[in-house]
């Protein structure tokens, strides 16, 4: 059973005067087949803590440990982190000129995979994970995200992830600009690989309303770069009904 292990996780960013901390010892442990839920307001560190697992070099891990079954993912080069089964689906998905979806999601695939996807096979595959979340099949052929609406690039993210088959799944804010239809279909996709029972999922959010599509194991409250308090789907109501005031305290970061 793959197994992410987050402990005492410090870390910071170049700011003009100097290192900030955000990540201000973050401890989460999360198991395949397990939903958790990161919930906090804008800048209390949350996408902070989904880039540093993803080894962006933007962020300086301070102090702690990130273990994937017991392997040190901290040292780890981000396309090691991607082979290891390490999967970020992000916020703002870039742009990559030249490079088509098909093209991509090929080479993604074959690194992962440590082989090329038999092509018969894999064309089928990728037409089928299409189909179910309503994208165009002229898309494939399309350059990376470019030109590709809000809704576009995180049905590509997903689509990415329904692919790939990562051992833990890190979607940060993956709601953020979508219509209902959108959100729908999007959550369709997360929870088709949630049900494989394979991957632990980390989704990153300050939303309630994607938890009315995916229902999350378990629910963290992100506040002051750490983890404030813990609990079932029954928590996410709890801050739909009071807001993230009584934890906040003027006590957020980045």
């Amino acid at each position: 059973m793959a197994t992410l292990e987050i402990r005492d996780l410090h870390v910071s960013v170049e700011a003009e005067n100097g290192p900030r901390e955000i990540l201000r010892g973050v401890d989460l442990t999360v198991k395949q087949g397990e939903t958790h839920a990161i919930m906090g307001p804008n800048g209390s560190g949350k996408s902070t803590l989904a880039y540093s697992l993803a080894g962006h070099p933007k962020y300086t891990v301070t102090s702690g440990q990130v273990l994937l079954d017991g392997e040190d993912v901290l040292a780890m080069s981000v396309d090691e982190r991607a082979r290891a089964g390490v999967f970020l689906a992000m916020q703002y998905p870039v742009e990559v000129p030249g490079v088509s979806v098909s093209n991509f999601l090929r080479t993604a695939a074959t690194a992962v995979r440590g082989e090329a996807p038999k092509l018969r096979t894999w064309v089928k595959e990728v037409k089928e994970t299409m189909a179910a979340l309503q994208m165009d099949p002229a898309f494939a052929e399309r350059n990376v995200n470019e030109g590709f609406s809000g809704g576009e690039k995180k049905r590509h993210e997903i689509l990415q992830l329904e692919l790939l088959k990562p051992k833990i799944a890190i979607l940060d804010e993956t709601d953020s600009g979508l219509d209902v239809d959108a959100l729908r279909i999007v959550s369709e996709g997360i929870n088709r690989v949630r049900a494989t029972g394979e991957v632990g999922t980390l989704l990153v959010t300050h939303y309630t309303r994607i938890l009315r599509y995916i229902q999350p194991d378990y629910v963290h409250v992100f506040a002051g770069g750490r983890i404030v308090e813990s609990g079932g789907p029954e928590l996410a109501d709890k801050l739909e009904n009071e807001g993230y005031e009584a934890y906040v305290k003027g006590g957020a970061v980045a």
